[in-house]
């Protein structure tokens, strides 16, 4: 989940349209498995030269502040020529070889907003090897959903890329869909983005439910003033030595031999569980903070979790359960559209130096975490 639909959520429900992202296997014959892969593969170079194009341009001129780099305008509009030099490109539709594109300018943003932030061991995005399955993202067009069929526009051959969709699937104002290959379980999926209607229109109701979000465990307080303790389930200290064990065996072998490929497999099996156990227990428990409170507004802390390793507080256990685990802001957006979609409406406030700051008469207050009563000399004495 993007941050743009995150804060886009975090409207009152029915203001603005909402989306979600479905995700569903389909089945695919040899013959429309070959013609993925052709298709793939045209986008994967195409990502691979524009990549480079990016990767020259910014080594000549990276050191000049007023720089105007390539970007996504200039290589969509070349696609035209492109296709002329290769005509192969013509068999992958035009709006997948621009989603492509795309999704590089997403990519090099994102690096140039880490190293204006200061982050100096930022590095530009990396090229796709000859293995990788590039996503083919349908946005708007290209695409058809009827009779329980979705079926994508090509031009490689007449193989018909048609696949059944579950029964009763039914989707409104698709925006977009991708369509992309999952090498760990050898399948292949759709992931389907479509509107979707709130149960309830929001309505303030005067009770509010506010949550201080943690690793190892979620406090909330209502309007009522009854607090609420939600210990964390955490999967992730069961697989981390587990796969700590595999890794380290893994780096000690020749990279791409057999053992080596045998414990990459592993590791890669082991992450995928633990984060599908994460993910499974985030939504049973944002589910039911939802559904269990009678407060139609839910406060929660704007957490900025690429912060977190910056703090003073910072150790390197805690930054990998807050930066590679998802515990914080993957649950956030979780809470934040099933409570829109539950007719209720999610806040976030800043949270910066809210534990500092006497709530009488302003003052700030050098609070370390082993200090947890603040007495203010306004006879203000809070835990």
């Amino acid at each position: 989940m993007t941050k743009d639909r995150i804060s886009f959520m975090r409207e009152p429900a029915g203001e603005f349209p909402m989306h979600i992202a479905t995700k569903i296997k389909i089945q695919v014959t040899s013959n429309q498995a070959d013609v993925l892969w052709h298709l793939s593969e045209k986008c994967r170079l195409l990502y691979n030269f524009a990549l480079a194009e990016r990767n020259q341009t910014y080594q000549e001129n990276k050191d000049r502040p007023d720089t105007q780099y390539i970007g996504y305008v200039q290589q969509a509009n070349a696609l035209p020529e492109l296709k002329t030099r290769f005509p192969e490109y013509r068999w992958v539709y035009s709006k997948v070889l621009q989603t492509t594109l795309k999704s590089l300018d997403d990519n090099f943003k994102s690096f140039f907003a880490l190293r204006k932030n200061g982050d100096e061991d930022a590095n530009p995005p990396g090229f796709k090897g000859k293995d990788h399955f590039c996503t083919l993202r349908y946005n708007q067009s290209g695409f058809a959903i009827r009779d329980g069929r979705i079926r994508f526009s090509h031009f490689y051959n007449d193989v018909l890329l048609a696949f059944v969709l579950p029964e009763g699937s039914q989707f409104t104002n698709v925006k977009q869909v991708d369509l992309f290959y999952d090498d760990l379980k050898r399948a292949y999926y759709v992931s389907i983005v479509h509107e979707v209607q709130p149960e309830q229109e929001y309505v303030d109701n005067g009770l509010y439910q506010a949550w201080d979000l943690g690793v190892t465990k979620r406090v909330g307080v209502n309007s009522h003033g009854k607090f609420l303790d939600v210990r964390n389930a955490r999967p992730d200290r069961y697989w981390n030595p587990k796969i700590d064990a595999v890794q380290s065996r893994r780096d000690h072998c020749k990279k791409k031999s057999r053992k080596w490929k045998t414990f990459n497999h592993s590791k890669r099996t082991m992450e995928r569980k633990r984060s599908n156990q994460l993910n499974d227990v985030q939504h049973k428990v944002s589910r039911n903070l939802v559904r269990n409170t009678r407060a139609a507004t839910i406060v929660v802390g704007d957490l900025s979790v690429k912060q977190m390793p910056t703090s003073k507080q910072a150790t390197p256990g805690l930054n990998r359960s807050t930066q590679n685990a998802g515990h914080l802001s993957r649950f956030i957006g979780l809470v934040t559209y099933k409570a829109t979609l539950a007719g209720k409406r999610v806040i976030a406030i800043d949270e910066r130096d809210t534990t500092k700051i006497c709530c009488v008469c302003g003052a700030v207050h050098d609070m370390p975490l082993g200090k947890r009563v603040m007495d203010c000399e306004c006879g203000n004495c809070i835990d």
